[in-house]
């Protein structure tokens, strides 16, 4: 299997292209990335995670985070052979570079579609549609999910860490 054709990338583009839900793109794609390669940031699956969490940012309006995320995801995402297969990396660049410029001009969110141009992954990503619909979220919600999400796990691990630490 090509390495994007994996269920985590696939979710990762629905997320990115027909839920602009960018924070759910860090998520999948950091759970891939950590099975892909662990704690290696040059690798091109930390670009397409800084790529969303620029997203993320920008349509919060922090630009200094967004700008920052941009010009890593732009680094790791240049050149990066296998992983940016079946996507017009001449667009994929342009849209990065357009972004780094709208967010150091302070520019308002603009979202955009990643320039998938493999039939194959467009196919894929249209069964894994039609098998796993989504839900719609509202825009406040979407722009202030990592505040407004349900942390319980997330806070349970911490107390279980500090338990074991004492």
């Amino acid at each position: 299997m090509h390495p994007l054709h994996h269920p985590l990338f696939i979710q990762y583009i629905i997320h990115f292209n027909s839920n602009e839900d960018y924070f759910e793109c860090h998520e999948v794609g950091e759970e891939y990335w950590k099975d892909v390669a662990p704690k290696d940031k040059t690798h091109p699956l930390a670009g397409w995670i800084q790529m969303s969490v620029g997203m993320y940012h920008w349509r919060r309006s922090n630009f200094p985070g967004a700008l920052r995320s941009f010009i890593r995801a732009k680094d790791k995402l240049s050149d990066a052979g296998i992983w940016t297969e079946g996507f017009d990396g001449k667009i994929l660049a342009n849209q990065l570079s357009g972004s780094i410029e709208a967010v150091t001009a302070r520019t308002a969110f603009t979202p955009y579609r990643l320039p998938v141009v493999s039939e194959e992954l467009a196919q894929a990503v249209r069964h894994h549609m039609a098998k796993n619909p989504s839900e719609t979220l509202d825009a406040h919600f979407l722009m202030h999910k990592h505040r407004l999400r349900d942390r319980t796990s997330i806070i349970n691990l911490r107390e279980q860490k500090k338990r074991r630490n004492l």
